[in-house]
């Protein structure tokens, strides 16, 4: 960082070089407006805005909300970048008033400028690490127990509370639309979706086999045990007929009565709903709508997001690319251990991102893990080009 690498000691404590971080940061926001292409953003939220205004716009409510939803994430940056350029602006100003008179009383309050200005910084440089078409849609994601038995089963219970802290803490919401419960503790499975700008393209660096170490409460003798989940994610759109055409006939469409807690339509009526699209296997389940008919309509939601994912992987000749290398849900396979016996480390086995707070990382704390994965990612598209 720039106010971080700009420092000098002059008999105290280090204290910022207030000149040199407020020039890099004047650097660094010109690097910004040129990766968000700011003059292109100002045209197309004029462009969006035209749109908007013509009266016949919701005659086609689809392409309404595309229009809408555009102009609000293009209206964000606009204003997000407008914001920043007048923040530094107020702090340079404050500093060269601080420089003239010799008041070294403000000098706090021009530093704790320049730390505001690196925190939306860093933010900002976070976008220029995503490459992928669909990375600021919404996410549609889904933790399968793996190895291990009953553990593995409680572990993947953990992961969906692990991903629904994280999505809290970024100001997301999150939708569980369907979770099968274990034999005897814990989940088999769960679908959950994320919403929030960029949540397709910070939690597709999670995806993958997820490697749990600890004593075993269901062993009666405490042994160490070591189990796996892992965590699958696709974009999520809200219509995906565009991109995929499902055939009622192709589907096998199950009801049942929905499990867990859920209101009190759960466990009198068959609300659930388990599609199975027969030309590929795919099933999609839900059981936390009102109704059969609602559970139904997600489904088929989440079911259009699994197709669109494949037919683009199969378009671009490379599952991988988007969906990511399907991995076995056991040894050999994980992209991070969480050991708690008998030592505390969780470690990202492709970044090298480590910490001894296992804790904090259960409870939400992903994104120094998340943004090594994406930094590395990143440094491998640039190899290949």
């Amino acid at each position: 960082m720039a106010a971080d690498a700009a420092r000098r000691d002059d008999g105290g404590p280090d204290r910022i070089d207030l000149a040199a971080a407020l020039t890099g940061l004047a650097g660094r926001l010109e690097e910004v407006e040129q990766m968000l292409g700011a003059e292109g953003l100002a045209v197309r939220r004029a462009e969006l805005e035209q749109a908007a205004s013509d009266p016949d716009l919701w005659d086609d409510p689809e392409h309404a909300r595309t229009v809408t939803t555009e102009l609000g994430r293009v209206t964000e940056d606009v204003e997000h970048l407008a914001g920043l350029r007048e923040r530094l602006s107020d702090a340079v100003t404050l500093f060269e008033l601080m420089e003239e008179e010799g008041d070294d009383s403000v000098r706090a309050e021009v530093e704790e400028a320049v730390a505001g200005l690196e925190a939306r910084f860093g933010a900002l440089e976070l976008r220029a690490l995503f490459a992928g078409e669909y990375d600021d849609r919404d996410a549609v994601a889904e933790v399968h127990a793996g190895a291990g038995g009953t553990d593995a089963q409680d572990w993947a219970e953990m992961l969906l509370r692990m991903y629904t802290r994280w999505a809290e803490r970024r100001g997301f919401s999150i939708e569980v639309e369907e979770a099968t419960p274990g034999q005897e503790a814990g989940l088999l499975s769960a679908t959950f979706i994320v919403r929030g700008r960029y949540a397709f393209g910070l939690l597709a660096a999670e995806r993958g086999v997820h490697r749990l170490v600890r004593m075993s409460p269901f062993d009666a003798q405490h042994r160490r045990q070591t189990s796996f989940a892992s965590l699958e994610v696709v974009p999520f759109l809200e219509n995906a007929s565009d991109e995929v055409d499902i055939d009622e006939k192709d589907l096998r469409i199950d009801t049942y009565r929905s499990s867990g807690a859920g209101g009190q339509h759960v466990n009198k009526t068959d609300s659930a709903v388990r599609l199975t699209h027969l030309p590929t296997g795919i099933v999609v389940s839900c059981q936390n709508q009102r109704s059969q008919h609602q559970n139904k309509a997600k489904a088929l939601q989440v079911l259009a997001a699994k197709l669109a994912e494949r037919q683009r992987a199969e378009h671009r000749a490379t599952l991988e690319e988007l969906s990511g290398e399907r991995t076995d849900n056991a040894w050999g396979h994980q992209i991070r251990s969480y050991v708690l016996a008998p030592f505390q480390l969780v470690k990202d086995v492709r970044t090298n991102e480590e910490t001894g707070n296992v804790e904090a990382v259960l409870d939400g704390d992903l994104d120094a893990f998340i943004e090594a994965e994406l930094r590395r990612s990143a440094e491998l598209r640039r190899r290949a080009d």
